[in-house]
């Protein structure tokens, strides 16, 4: 794999994050906790899709054969996503949200920052730009309430800590590089995960020791979206984020 189709895919492996991350957060709408939570969950995924949109553009007209957001989007089988693990896994309960909200967060804010600065496509680095920002306040917003649910009630430290056990053996995929990764790393159009691992870690950490969580101690990480192998709840997302468009063929956005 190598140039266009290497950067195409490359840049779907973080649309493809976003798109499916948020709209896991859109599930919140009306159930969350408190209205102002309604709010935020709500704004949070429009600002993952935008950046999702914004990526599948740019990733179209690298690849030249006429496909745009809604093909990216809507109109792919579930072997070909390529998002993380991570995002895919479901809401069950708020503190599962907003731990899993941590830890992209705490990943892609970085992240984007470091596209910013070093990626040699003038558009990924316009668009890493504003995602920095909106990132930022989601690494905000989540760290505050996994704070305080860890170090709440005992009900909810419980569920947070439950949490923890559940998803953190889906970070490790966040900082491996897939083969299309790796290639569009050494051509110079986006950094390596691994630039950001250090300061991934020390942030969690930090949330970790102010909301009373251990971090687990994993031995084997679980990977495998960066692939298209996804887990049997994807197949139940696609199913509702697709239907729209396939029931009523030629919608836009």
């Amino acid at each position: 794999m190598a140039g266009a189709d290497t950067a195409v895919t490359a840049i779907l492996e973080i649309a493809d994050d976003g798109l499916i991350l948020g709209h896991r957060l859109s599930e919140w709408c009306g159930h969350a906790p408190m209205l102002e939570e309604d709010l935020a969950l709500a704004n949070m995924g429009l600002d993952l899709l935008g950046q999702a949109r914004a990526l599948y553009a740019h990733a179209g007209e690298i690849e030249g054969k006429g496909r745009g957001e809604d093909d990216f989007a809507f109109l792919r089988r579930e072997r070909d996503y390529v998002n993380c693990l991570l995002v895919e896994r479901e809401n069950r309960d708020f503190a599962h949200t907003m731990l899993r909200q941590l830890y992209f967060a705490a990943f892609m804010q970085p992240y984007w920052r470091e596209i910013a600065a070093t990626s040699s496509d003038e558009t990924l680095k316009g668009i890493a730009t504003k995602a920095e920002k909106e990132m930022a306040y989601h690494l905000r917003h989540a760290g505050e309430w996994v704070i305080r649910m860890g170090d709440g009630t005992q009900e909810s430290a419980a569920r947070m800590a439950e949490a923890v056990i559940e998803l953190h053996r889906y970070t490790g995929e966040l900082f491996a590089a897939s083969p299309a990764r790796t290639c569009a790393i050494a051509e110079g159009l986006l950094p390596d995960p691994e630039a950001v691992r250090r300061e991934w870690d020390a942030t969690i950490a930090s949330v970790f020791t102010e909301a009373r969580l251990e971090t687990p101690e994993i031995h084997l990480m679980q990977k495998g979206g960066r692939d298209g192998k996804h887990g049997e709840h994807m197949g139940h997302l696609l199913a509702e984020l697709q239907f729209m468009q396939r029931a009523y063929p030629g919608l836009e956005w």
